[in-house]
């Protein structure tokens, strides 16, 4: 794209570009410079700074500037430049850090990705991160962060932790859970969580330790964005997931839904196999309230089919449970010296306070051996409906 068309683009798409910063004196003015060719449609917040920002900032009166009293963090900069940026009545918000690391002349490749989109999306810079001059550090936190934001969203990226990013204003959350650097991973998890398509685009990286004045505190922030993804996590396997399952359930007749989201999703059928063994073998054990966190955690582990697996978890749904208890308390008697009459006692939870070892031991056995006859009556049905996706 030409100059003006980029010029023209960013006009009527209404997209702006927001520039968080904090202590950067040294490159701010080389990066609100090289965004003007672009645009002027700036938001700077000046989250706290105590060097010359201040300074630097008044040569600029076309730009809007938001002065904060004091350092709140990343995330609270860049949740009230959203909303000034919604005030000013703009669509879309291209994010760029201040710290010099990234090259305003990719502004062009942001807006050329949103003019081939039908729909809104969220973009995100794909830096190389493997080139030279990048920390160790900076690449093993970016799988790190990949790995989780695939868990909780199942979408697979290349980069997820670059702040040169392109947010679409009205499809983002209003309100959330985190104030600091953690706020760029909850933005784009719970934005996918909305349906909106999350996906990289390629940019550019320099990392100059001479100019470039990192905030980011190791052990705190670390411990910060591991608390994050634990509540992402746990939301992720106790609600996204079934509201995703039952939506889709929703949406098609029976017929489709069992083609295309069971039969036909990915995986060979020795694979939708093992994961019907696996969902029918943690239904049946003794982790009641942890079946579901426990079925999908563990099929991410060992890459099978997490719809399936769910599935067959629920052969523990409560008609089914005195069954499950009597067949477990039965099988687990002749392991164990009782007093009690198992057949002629109330099926209860009481009864398996009493008898806890006979009904684990018998819980192991029937979980055992029917998620075996699960997975092997799976493969042998799959394999004769299709011999070839072995």
């Amino acid at each position: 794209m030409t100059l003006p068309e980029v010029q023209n683009a960013i006009s009527e798409k209404k997209i702006c570009v927001l520039i968080p910063t904090y202590n950067n004196e040294k490159t701010l003015k080389r990066v609100i410079d090289g965004v003007l060719e672009y645009t002027g449609s700036i938001i700077v917040v000046n989250d706290g700074s105590t060097d010359s920002t201040p300074e630097i900032l008044s040569q600029y009166p076309q730009i809007t500037v938001i002065s904060l009293p004091e350092n709140k963090g990343k995330g609270n900069g860049l949740k009230i430049g959203f909303r000034k940026a919604k005030e000013l009545g703009y669509h879309y918000a291209i994010t760029i850090d201040s710290d010099g690391q990234h090259y305003p002349d990719d502004i062009p490749v942001f807006t050329e990705a949103l003019l081939q989109e039908k729909e809104d999306v969220l973009l995100i810079g794909n830096r190389n991160m493997s080139q030279d001059g990048i920390p160790k550090k900076s690449s093993f936190g970016n799988r790190f962060s990949n790995f989780w934001f695939w868990f909780e969203t199942g979408i697979k990226l290349e980069d997820t932790q670059s702040g040169y990013r392109l947010y679409p204003l009205l499809r983002i959350p209003k309100k959330y859970f985190t104030p600091k650097f953690e706020f760029e991973i909850e933005i784009i998890v719970r934005t996918a969580w909305r349906h909106v398509p999350v996906k990289n685009v390629p940019v550019k990286v320099l990392y100059d330790p001479a100019e470039r004045v990192s905030h980011f505190r190791p052990f705190k922030d670390f411990t910060r964005i591991s608390i994050l993804n634990t509540i992402l996590v746990t939301i992720t396997l106790l609600y996204i997931i079934p509201r995703n399952f039952v939506n889709n359930f929703k949406k098609k007749s029976f017929k489709r839904f069992l083609k295309e989201d069971v039969l036909e999703s990915d995986g060979s059928n020795r694979t939708k196999a093992f994961s019907i063994a696996l969902g029918v073998f943690i239904g049946l054990s003794p982790f009641w309230g942890f079946h579901t966190l426990l079925v999908i955690s563990l099929s991410v582990l060992f890459k099978l089919n997490k719809v399936l697996a769910f599935i067959a978890s629920n052969v523990s749904l409560p008609p089914f449970i005195p069954f499950v208890i009597a067949a477990s308390l039965f099988l687990g008697a002749p392991f164990v010296h009782s007093d009690s009459n198992i057949l002629s006692s109330e099926l209860n939870f009481e009864l398996i306070k009493n008898n806890l070892l006979q009904y684990v031991i018998g819980s192991a056995i029937l979980a055992t051996s029917m998620s075996a006859l699960c997975g092997i009556a799976t493969f042998l049905f799959l394999n004769k409906l299709n011999p070839e996706n072995n």
